[in-house]
């Protein structure tokens, strides 16, 4: 190969990969990207209602044509055990999302965000219930089960992107307290850059539980959503 056919070759390398590099940039600046890689760690106790959120979110990503995986571990659920889910929007073969990685941890109880917290780093994205549901293994032993608030201002000093969501509260006023899923629910679809639609959970939604409760529930994942949008105000 002469002088003049190896500069050609370098130029011609040299093109291909600023051509490659251009598309990783396009890609990682794009909504598509997003969509197509994102993980939430769901965790709290038995009878919250988290596997049903968690299926909700899954067959929301699925009805928007991306590719789901998502696991289960939960010990005593009928009994207020330890519960927690993870769901995986994108192109993952793994359905465990490593320590570091979540995009959002969505808690339902204040202590199971902290227990969690190892899934998640400074820009994850907390989600969590204010009301607890205190373990039976503390009150067997006595334990002292720490403030709220105390929780709360360490969460947010820590972590920027939380959000503490009074959802008890805000599922009875939807009309009942069984509707505290519905409520996180809604505050989720609110978050920045959560990338599934409104519309298309809330028709997964219907489509998963009874309709004589579809009112209710829209009305819980409404009361969630604007919660969530005053605190992005705020």
């Amino acid at each position: 190969m002469n002088q003049t056919e190896k500069n050609k070759e370098n130029k011609t390398k040299k093109n291909k990969n600023k051509e490659n590099k251009n598309k990783i940039k396009n890609l990682s600046n794009s909504s598509d990207f997003l969509k197509n890689s994102y993980t939430i760690y769901v965790c709290g106790v038995g009878g919250q209602g988290i596997i049903k959120t968690s299926t909700i979110l899954a067959e929301a990503g699925m009805k928007e044509g991306h590719n789901v995986v998502t696991s289960e571990i939960h010990g005593m659920s009928q009994r207020g055990g330890v519960v927690s889910t993870e769901v995986k929007i994108g192109d993952y073969k793994s359905s465990i999302i490593e320590n570091n990685n979540a995009n959002m941890i969505l808690s339902f109880e204040p202590i199971e965000t902290i227990r969690g917290l190892d899934k998640g780093n400074k820009n994850t994205k907390l989600i969590f219930n204010t009301t607890p549901l205190i373990p039976p293994n503390i009150n067997s032993q006595e334990k002292d089960y720490p403030k709220v608030d105390t929780v709360t201002n360490i969460l947010k000093r820590n972590y920027p992107n939380s959000y503490p969501i009074d959802g008890n509260k805000l599922a009875i006023e939807s009309g009942n307290i069984l509707s505290l899923n519905m409520v996180l629910l809604g505050a989720t679809i609110a978050s920045d850059g959560f990338p599934l639609s409104r519309e298309t959970v809330i028709e997964v939604m219907k489509e998963n539980l009874n309709e004589k409760f579809h009112e209710m529930n829209l009305k819980a994942i409404n009361l969630g959503y604007n919660a969530m949008q005053k605190q992005k105000k705020a």
